[in-house]
């Protein structure tokens, strides 16, 4: 049972992540929008909701502190403030939490980078919005069929898995 169970996740795994061949170009290009985001002053800004709040995490830090090589810092943070969201969670709803940091921190020279298994998350379906109503690039990096966050980012990789820790290693 367990060998079965660890050699077909194994096997599932590498197919979804070789699956993203087929957006490669998209991915480059995505790459390369988040560069001039910061060769032109801008900052990259985060969101996601358990582990994709990590995933997003995570993101944030190989960009301030280092990926692979010594370079200085890039300007990004990740929108998990635990006193704006206690705060904004209890005084109103935890469906505008990122959106309010969005209004209040995302200007035209920013981009927001959404991480979501689903793309259903009304939180981040707000957050896209209000990044599209400052003017900030949206980039949504979304599992299974992209859900409703899909059609509302100026790009979307989607992950084509139902299965949610696949999606998250691919993100």
């Amino acid at each position: 049972m367990t060998a079965s169970f660890t050699s077909h996740y194994i096997r599932t795994s590498a197919e979804v992540i070789s699956s993203l061949e087929r957006q490669q170009a998209q991915i480059e290009d995505v790459a390369s929008l988040l560069v001039k985001v910061i060769t032109d002053g801008g900052r990259i800004y985060t969101c996601g909701n358990g582990g994709s709040s990590c995933d997003s995490m995570h993101f944030v830090e190989e960009l301030v502190a280092r990926y692979k090589r010594e370079r200085p810092g890039i300007p990004a943070h990740h929108l998990l403030d635990a006193s704006v969201m206690s705060c904004w969670s209890n005084d109103y709803s935890y469906e505008g939490v990122f959106a309010r940091q969005v209004e209040t921190l995302l200007t035209e020279r920013d981009a927001l980078v959404v991480f979501s298994t689903s793309g259903n998350s009304a939180n981040i379906v707000q957050a896209l919005r209000s990044a599209s109503t400052v003017g900030a690039t949206t980039i949504a990096l979304l599992g299974r069929d992209g859900g409703s966050a899909r059609p509302l980012a100026d790009h979307a990789i989607v992950v084509a898995s139902e299965v949610t820790s696949q999606i998250q290693e691919a993100h």
